[in-house]
């Protein structure tokens, strides 16, 4: 049995490929392009990624190769002595940080190709043991000693690995009896409820529109949950230790990580369009719906997705990813209670290279905190700590509103001159000492906390030894504030740059000056919002304005009638008709008129448009039309209308009138009216209607010459 075993074990590098229970072919597949990465992985080097994403703009080789998906387990406090199984490890896009972290990772993932890119890009890992699978076979196998189990989009496919009446409940207790005395069980899911289903994502695993929403009606083998409905599983399951986070904007590309000890503020959720692989509908702006749900304390409910830890939890509250950068400057933010019991700030390096830019920190903070020495503007201290691989700058948690808020507040409440008041006292205070070789040159609005008279600086990590002017301080930060919201463009810029003496020609430099900023943070790499703008796979469709244009069309297409009785044609008596029979291109009804009217004008809609009249009956005859002084219009007639008149009409208030007094009335009168309209385009309706008046006139030269040869 040893021997067999052993023959079922592959070696791709330091890897093992332990293949004893791979049933003999792979159950899923994206298709080739998994044959495409496969080849990457075994030619080029992990560092030269990037460039293979942004030259091959292919949305599963980003989704798979991206160091970003890193994100979503880098904040965890994995100790160097841990063991780790991963669940579900696909193409390994989180297996790296799994290994660099921990003394022993176990795979486990369904599909033999999948796992070779996974050995085949981490070959120089020899903690790391693959097997290929399905978890309800490998599992009775598993040690019972892990640390951390990891299930990063796997949960909700239970159905397919276990199955069964209960399959998420038995999946979970599976795991269960594989933990440690201390382990954590890590789950990261969509939220079944997550705002962008409502507002016209798709669902992510069948890619049908409000699947999720619905409740899985379809079933078929696959489905997430709201955080109600997992925290059921795991009391069902005996775990009533666990906590709950939510990352932003979503597991797979994770920037911001919230908990329930620190939600989201308003104006934070900008990062909303996520239809990479698919199109997607827009039904209304979800960033402003975030800042409703934010205020009313329902960010838990809508959060696009969950993580969900369980077993003993973290001190940390809060993290922010800054690794869509150069190297050199690649940090992770922290939000965390200290071993004294207080909050703090900490700030880590996510490379050996950014080791140098943490270090630096503290260095900017003791040279800002001399210049604004006697100024009314704080620097929040900062304390350097390294022992021996970790290394991460510390700062207290300050209390207070962002500037960015405030301003907000004074936008929402229309209170310009609370605008212009902020804005002096921010430039006075950051204007202290302008002769000074040293600047912050991101003194944007968020990196100001204010509490009552007291604004401090929390954020200074783009600090230069050299002068900048104040006025380009402040322009980047009125800059960065708009850009960050296009609500706030109620700003009043012009008077921005008025007061900061700017020309229109400097505010351009600036812009460059800022581009060239970014430039130098991303190094040569385009961004991650850069790549994926160009990598959007399908449209954004917007039943909103297709709904305002479908309204508005359908209120001018109404027709409207007016009764001359003797007082003429007048507004207040007018009526539309409600009771017509309308197809794409034809409109029926049937009007009673009474006695005493004198003449009826009928507007066929309020537009310019072309209109052919197919019936016009008065009490079951034909009116005679071509009669002199019966039909008026203010239309071009057409030509080749046959026995149905035609109307050209150049302008938004068409009307053909009718004179009742030759016709013969009735105490009640019935008229039927049938036409064919078609709505046509002002100017082109003007072009139409000059071609007509040419053919009209070289008619008549015609007739002329024939009579004269005659």
């Amino acid at each position: 049995m040893d021997i067999q075993n052993k023959s079922m074990i592959e070696e791709i590098g330091k890897v093992k490929l332990d293949l004893s229970k791979y049933p003999g072919e792979d159950l899923y597949c994206d298709g080739a392009v998994e044959d495409e990465i496969l080849d990457i992985v075994k030619s080029v080097s992990p560092v030269e990624y990037g460039r293979i994403i942004e030259e091959r703009q292919n949305w599963p080789i980003l989704y798979h190769l991206s160091p970003l998906r890193e994100n979503i387990v880098d904040w965890l406090p994995i100790r160097e002595t841990d063991k780790v199984l991963e669940v579900g490890s696909g193409c390994g896009a989180i297996t790296g940080a799994l290994a660099r972290k921990a003394a022993d990772v176990t795979c486990v993932d369904l599909s033999k190709k999948r796992s070779m890119i996974n050995a085949f890009r981490h070959s120089e890992c020899e903690n790391v043991r693959i097997h290929v699978g399905n978890f309800k076979d490998i599992e009775p196998e598993l040690p019972a000693d892990y640390d951390y189990i990891c299930l990063i989009g796997v949960f909700e496919y239970g159905q397919a690995y276990i199955g069964g009446e209960r399959p998420y409940e038995e999946f979970l207790e599976r795991l269960l009896r594989h933990l440690g005395p201390e382990g954590r069980i890590v789950i990261a899911i969509e939220n079944q409820y997550g705002l962008k289903y409502f507002a016209g994502c798709t669902e992510d695993h069948l890619g049908s529109y409000f699947s999720g929403i619905e409740n899985y009606p379809e079933g078929k083998g696959v489905r997430t949950f709201s955080r109600g409905g997992l925290e059921r599983i795991f009391r069902t399951c005996g775990v009533e230790d666990y906590s709950f986070y939510y990352p932003y904007p979503d597991y797979k590309f994770m920037t911001t990580l919230y908990s329930d000890r620190y939600l989201p503020g308003k104006s934070q959720l900008t990062d909303n369009i996520r239809n990479f692989d698919k199109e997607r509908i827009l039904l209304f702006d979800e960033k402003r719906a975030f800042d409703g749900i934010v205020e009313d304390g329902l960010f838990p409910v809508f959060s696009n997705s969950y993580m969900a830890v369980l077993g003993k939890g973290f001190p940390l509250e809060y993290v922010k990813f800054s690794n869509d950068r150069a190297l050199e400057y690649q940090i992770r933010t922290v939000i965390m209670t200290g071993e004294d019991g207080k909050r703090c700030v900490r700030k880590y390096p996510l490379s050996v290279e950014a080791r140098e830019h943490v270090r630096e920190m503290a260095l900017a903070c003791k040279l800002l905190t001399e210049r604004y020495q006697g100024g009314k503007l704080r620097i929040n201290p900062c304390r350097l700590e390294e022992q021996g691989k970790e290394l991460y700058a510390e700062y207290p948690f300050e209390k207070g509103k962002p500037l960015s808020e405030l301003f907000d507040q004074c936008l929402e409440r229309q209170d310009e001159e609370g605008c212009h008041r902020l804005f002096e006292e921010y430039m006075e205070r950051i204007g202290f000492r302008p002769e000074s070789e040293v600047s912050d040159f991101d003194m944007a609005f968020s990196n100001l906390l204010v509490d009552g008279d007291n604004w401090t600086l929390i954020d200074y990590e783009w600090t230069f030894g050299k002068k900048i002017e104040t006025r380009e301080l402040a322009f980047r930060a009125v800059y960065c504030y708009l850009i960050e919201d296009e609500s706030r463009d109620r700003l009043n810029l012009d008077w921005v740059l008025e007061r900061l003496g700017i020309s229109t020609e400097e505010a351009e430099d600036f812009r460059s000056r800022e581009l060239e900023f970014q430039h130098f943070v991303t190094g040569k790499r385009r961004s991650m919002g850069e790549i994926l703008a160009q990598m959007v796979k399908g449209e954004i469709l917007e039943p909103k304005r297709w709904l305002l244009e479908y309204w508005k069309k359908k209120e001018l297409s109404r027709v409207q009638i007016y009764p001359d009785t003797g007082e003429g044609f007048r507004e207040e008596t007018s009526w539309f008709v409600k009771d017509s029979c309308r197809s794409e291109d034809m409109v029926e009804f049937q009007l009673h008129v009474s006695r005493d009217t004198r003449a009826l004008r009928i507007d066929p809609a309020r537009k310019s448009c072309a209109c052919r009249l197919l019936e016009l009956k008065w009490n079951g005859e034909d009116i005679p039309v071509d009669r002199r002084g019966i039909l008026e219009t203010n239309g071009r007639a057409m030509r080749n209308g046959g026995d149905c008149p035609g109307y050209i009409f150049v302008t938004e208030d068409p009307n053909i009138q009718l004179n009742l007094s030759t016709l013969e009335m009735r105490e009640e009168n019935t008229l039927s009216v049938r036409f064919q309209i078609a709505e046509i385009p002002l100017v082109m309706a003007e072009a139409l209607a000059d071609s007509l008046k040419k053919g009209f006139n070289d008619l008549r030269r015609e007739q002329d010459w024939r009579g004269r040869k005659g």
